[in-house]
């Protein structure tokens, strides 16, 4: 704390100009003031300050030392703000990005439900399929889809983003129940027109194994949500994500389709900064994300 009480005294002394100026903003006499400076110099020894009777000029030495004196008590001040608003309750505005079908149908419902345990938090959800440059743009967290291409961001991984097969009811009574994955080319497969080979599937099955499935269908769409309404109308089989689906397949809008065989699922992070301030906010909506979706 001496040490502390001293940096803070020098650093007060160059933004202020002098002796003087410095003891009357710490209510401290000049002597005591030229006391903390001379117990530096002794532990340093090293001069820190030419003294004249009109001014106070740094040495070499000197000028070092305040700019890492300003660095270590601004730390300092951080780590105490922190740490007391670590313990208060989280507020303040919460910006996130995610992609459009997962922030629709399964982000935003979720962060609703952390609104509710925490009034205070008010948060701006931009869903956006292409990559962002999170901290440039403003971001506190981004869930991200697939590899991880930027390295200096913490990720804290989530459920992989698995994609399986599902068809309504009324769509099986119709069509019949394909037994294997080939069957599947005599189907009506809804595409997705974002998918570089629209015309086939590349399914994973149970043992690992692959199987390239030529499709076809009437309906294709650049959005997942759309894609889902397409399938609950009976248009056809989808191949969406299981997250997606996982609640109409559970009340029954929906029934899976060749269960063992799912599209190889891909990595699902929940992505920032790692310098980002540890606010109450942050800390909060990080631990209950992993938690809902880890």
């Amino acid at each position: 704390m001496d040490k502390l009480a001293g940096m803070a005294m020098f650093v007060r002394v160059i933004d202020n100009g002098s002796f003087a100026a410095a003891a009357e903003i710490a209510q401290v006499s000049p002597a005591m003031v030229a006391k903390h400076i001379k117990t530096i110099e002794i532990r340093l020894g090293a001069k820190l300050i030419h003294r004249t009777t009109r001014r106070h000029q740094l040495t070499e030495v000197g000028q070092l030392y305040y700019e890492r004196c300003k660095r270590a008590l601004s730390e300092v001040a951080l780590a105490e703000a922190s740490a007391s608003e670590l313990q208060s309750a989280p507020r303040g505005r919460l910006r996130l990005v995610a992609p459009v079908s997962f922030g629709t149908q399964v982000l935003a419902p979720a962060l609703i439900d952390y609104q509710n345990a925490y009034p205070d938090v008010s948060i701006e959800l931009s869903l956006d399929n292409n990559v962002h440059d999170l901290v440039g743009e403003g971001f506190e967290l981004g869930i991200h889809i697939g590899p991880l291409s930027d390295s200096s961001l913490v990720a804290r991984p989530l459920t992989p983003y698995r994609r399986i097969l599902a068809a309504s009811p009324d769509y099986l009574a119709r069509h019949g129940r394909p037994a294997s994955p080939e069957a599947l080319t005599n189907h009506l497969c809804l595409g997705h027109s974002y998918w570089r080979m629209q015309d086939r599937w590349h399914l994973v099955g149970p043992g690992g194994e692959m199987c390239d499935v030529l499709i076809s269908g009437k309906f294709s769409t650049n959005q997942g949500a759309a894609l889902r309404m397409a399938a609950l109308s009976g248009a056809g089989i989808a191949l969406q994500p299981e997250l997606l689906l996982a609640a109409d397949i559970a009340e029954g809008r929906l029934e899976q389709v060749l269960p063992e065989w799912s599209y190889k699922p891909v990595p699902m992070s929940l992505i920032y900064a790692p310098n980002r301030r540890p606010t109450a906010m942050l800390r909060t909506v990080i631990d209950f994300l992993v938690e809902r979706f880890g």
